[in-house]
Formats: structure tokens, C-alpha cells, sequence
């Protein structure tokens, strides 16, 4: 089947973006069953870093293949700083399996654009962005009518897989960078990050009120089954009695080497309907980003290297298989 591929931009009119100027933005990409005798082309995987990932083909602006009234949707929440269009290696599998699978870039957490602190801290608004592109989607004009309600199902990745977890009804309690977490002064993408929560707690109301929904319930019940791949540690800030609650089929995907194997695990022992899977033990954190060119692995050896006995190729392919079966149901 030909994949077509479409991008754009929601605003969230219930939230203001973080300089309070505008509405809360949401750039989306869509990858989706195409009509026959679309033509493909090489896509890039996002506009930044140029050039470090390897990218399959789709149809830009193809028309959506007619042949089901009906088709099921995965929405996608990429990893911390990261990027919607780093999924492209599943997202493109599955719109040749008959899916509509659709992407987000999440305001200030996102290098589609200049990262913000607030949008780190609060990865809450997050799980609101998914919800909110589900609400929106059939507003796109080629999907009006065309999504099935009763199959609508999530993917995330590192503190994606945190966003989608929220979805699912888990009650963050407590936040990885207040004051006592003790897990550090900020990722990888934004190391001095909780120099930043005394400031704009003191000067940004709209950080302010973003802060004290933390422990908001975000449940989507439109959310029939989870794919969650290296969940971040903040699933550990959820409330137990929360996540116990969950009865949503979930599996986990982790690398037997990434540090955030702990929290995995953490997570699949109260979660009651989660299988958990360590998809190669020396396998890292980064292995579900895509595939890389020479040019990513000389640039971020840490993003774009495996070691010698992990082929990402075919833990991507297992992935496939793991997310077509489980959407499948």
C-alpha cells in the first residue's frame, strides 16, 4: 500500500503559547494509507539535525486511499527536546498496514523550535496536545469522517512514553526537578534545567498555573492500547494507585543498557495489563530514534552509534511487529 504523508498546525485557543502572545501552537505530521498511484519521495526526518537519520519514502499531499469507510489512528509523542518526524521508521510501516498514524511537535520541548524551560518542566501539557490533535483531526480535510472512533491508540518514546502514560490515567504526583528529586539538574538537551523553576516560578504566571496542574488527571479513555518504548524516569513521579488502575493494554520496549531501564521496569510492575520487553541487552537509550547516516554517527556518536552487537534495523522491524500486533486486536 503507498503512504502519504501531510503536515500542519492546530493552536490550542485554551492555552497560551509560553510568552502568553498567542495561542499554545501544535505542529503535526501525518503519514496515512494513500490512494493508488501515488508517488513516493524521500522525506527528511526532521529540519534539524540535517541529514544525521536515514528516511523512508511517502506521497506528500497524496489523496487518502478511499478502499475503508473507516480507519484506525496512532497518535505519536516524541522523546524530550526531540522531534514528531523522528517516528517516521513506525509511523510509515503502519500507514502501509492501514493506519493513519500522526505525530506532534510539543511547544518549547521540541527542536522544530527554540526549546523553552517551561516547556521541559511542565510535560504535562503534553499529554493535552494529543488529546487536543485527537479532538482536531477530523478537521484536516482528508480525514473528516474517515477515523474510527473505537480504535485510536498511542505511541511514545523516552518522556513520550510518560506523555502517553497520562493518557492512559496515571496521576503525576511529584515532578523530577522540583527541589529533593534528586535526579539530576536536567537532561541531556537542557542540562541546567532546574536553575530555571525558582525564575519562572517567581516571574511567569503562565508557568505558574501550568505547574499547579500537575497532578490533573489527564485521561483520555479514547485511548484503547499503548505502545510505550523507553519511558522516561518521570513515570516514576506518578501516583501508584493511579497507575494500578490502568486497564489499558500496554507493552513496554526498553534496550537492556539504557539507564532508564529501572524505570521500565518500575512502571510494568503497577501496571496490571503491561508486558515488558528488553529488545537487545546491550541496547541503549537512543536505539528507537531512526537509523542513521555517516554523517549523524560522526556528529552525536552517543544518538546515532550502537554498539557492535545491535542492529537497530531489526529492533525496529521487532518494534513493528510488536506495535501492528497490538493495534491490531
Amino acid at each position: 500500500m503507498s503512504v502519504g504523508f501531510q503536515q500542519g498546525r492546530f493552536e490550542d485557543a485554551s492555552r497560551p503559547n509560553w510568552d502568553g502572545d498567542r495561542p499554545r501552537p501544535l505542529s503535526w505530521a501525518a503519514w496515512y494509507p494513500a490512494a493508488d498511484g501515488a508517488v513516493g519521495d524521500a522525506l527528511a526526518v526532521t529540519p534539524w539535525p540535517q541529514g544525521w537519520f536515514k528516511a523512508g519514502s511517502a506521497a506528500p499531499d497524496a489523496p487518502l486511499d478511499m478502499a475503508r469507510p473507516l480507519y484506525p489512528l496512532v497518535v505519536f509523542s516524541h522523546g524530550t527536546g526531540g522531534h514528531g518526524r523522528q517516528f517516521e521508521w513506525l509511523a510509515r510501516d503502519l500507514a502501509s498496514r492501514g493506519f493513519i498514524a500522526v505525530a506532534v511537535n510539543h511547544h518549547g520541548n521540541t527542536n522544530a523550535e527554540p526549546y523553552r524551560a517551561e516547556g521541559f518542566l511542565c510535560s504535562w501539557e503534553r499529554a493535552r496536545d494529543l488529546s487536543f490533535l485527537i479532538d482536531r483531526i477530523e478537521t484536516i480535510d482528508m480525514f473528516a469522517g474517515r477515523i474510527d472512533g473505537e480504535r485510536i491508540f498511542a505511541v511514545g518514546y523516552s518522556l513520550g512514553g510518560v506523555t502517553a502514560t497520562a493518557l492512559l490515567g496515571a496521576i503525576m504526583v511529584r515532578s523530577p526537578f522540583e527541589p529533593g528529586a534528586n535526579l539530576g539538574r536536567g537532561p541531556r538537551e537542557f542540562p541546567d534545567l532546574v536553575d530555571h523553576l525558582p525564575r519562572l516560578m517567581a516571574e511567569s504566571p503562565i508557568f505558574r498555573d501550568s505547574w499547579a496542574r500537575m497532578s490533573a488527571s489527564y485521561h483520555d479513555p479514547r485511548i484503547k492500547a499503548a505502545l510505550l518504548l523507553a519511558p522516561g524516569r518521570s513515570v516514576q513521579g506518578f501516583s501508584e494507585d493511579s497507575v494500578a488502575s490502568i486497564n489499558v493494554p500496554t507493552r513496554i520496549m526498553v534496550g537492556g543498557a539504557d539507564a532508564l531501564l529501572p524505570a521500565a521496569r518500575w512502571l510494568h510492575e503497577q501496571l496490571p495489563q503491561s508486558t515488558l520487553e528488553l529488545v537487545a541487552d546491550e541496547a541503549g537509550h537512543y536505539v528507537f530514534l531512526p537509523e542513521s547516516t555517516e554523517l549523524g554517527r560522526r556528529s552525536d556518536p552517543a544518538c546515532c552509534v550502537d554498539p557492535p552487537t545491535v542492529d537497530r534495523g531489526a529492533i525496529h522491524r521487532k518494534v513493528i511487529a510488536v506495535a501492528a500486533e497490538l493495534f491490531s486486536r
